[in-house]
């Protein structure tokens, strides 16, 4: 069985990422004995200068889009449908404001050296796309990490200490600088690049491609 490095570049405040995660997760089920997955989730901050409290989506949308309400809510049936066919709800009604999510990466690099970073990244997703609820709020973090198998307690040192905020810097400078301006962007080995919430078939073909390379 081959082992692939996979850094998966992601906001957890962005819904292609979670489609594209859950694409991901199928094709590795689909190539479960040939494919196996060492997999780290990277940082990436789709609204780096978004103060506390968040913006109103619709307000958010067309300033940085130009979408009309009408526009995204097409975009939000779309994405509704597509997470359903993957198992994965988005309940659209209860999300109605985007947030910063620098705290909740430093969770993730810390959910990292415990094991625990692909479960916390779930749970995250799964809190504010079917549940509408902050990601930068300390609150939702640390349920979140209890969740995810994480100490809570834990969770709260981390957050209240502001550590691991180096670390996140320095991995979303270095794969700024390796041209990933746009998310989920999945790499493969270091050398293949995916980008954006494909099928889980788009996958399935790229890892065993990538693997048959030796």
């Amino acid at each position: 069985m081959k082992t692939l490095k996979i850094d998966f570049v992601s906001d957890v405040v962005c819904p292609w990422c979670i489609i594209g995660l859950k694409s991901l997760e199928l094709a590795l089920e689909r190539t479960a004995g040939e494919v196996s997955a060492d997999l780290h989730f990277q940082p990436f901050e789709l609204n780096p200068q978004m103060p506390p409290g968040g913006q109103s989506i619709d307000e958010h949308l067309k300033e940085k889009y130009g979408a009309s309400p009408e526009q995204s809510e097409r975009t939000r049936e779309m994405i509704r449908e597509r997470g359903a066919a993957l198992g994965f709800t988005f309940d659209m009604d209860k999300r109605s404001r985007i947030y910063n999510t620098f705290d909740a990466h430093r969770l993730l690099y810390w959910a990292g050296e415990q094991g625990k970073q692909h479960a916390l990244e779930l749970m995250l997703f799964e809190a504010y796309f079917s549940r509408g609820e902050d990601p930068g709020s300390y609150d939702v973090l640390v349920h979140a990490a209890g969740e995810a198998g994480l100490d809570p307690e834990q969770a709260k040192v981390v957050l209240s200490s502001g550590e691991y905020a180096a670390q996140v810097r320095e991995r979303e400078g270095y794969f700024q600088r390796a041209g990933i301006h746009s998310v989920p962007s999945i790499i493969i080995n270091d050398r293949h690049l995916i980008t954006g919430g494909q099928p889980p078939e788009v996958f399935e073909q790229a890892l065993r491609q990538i693997a048959a390379e030796g």
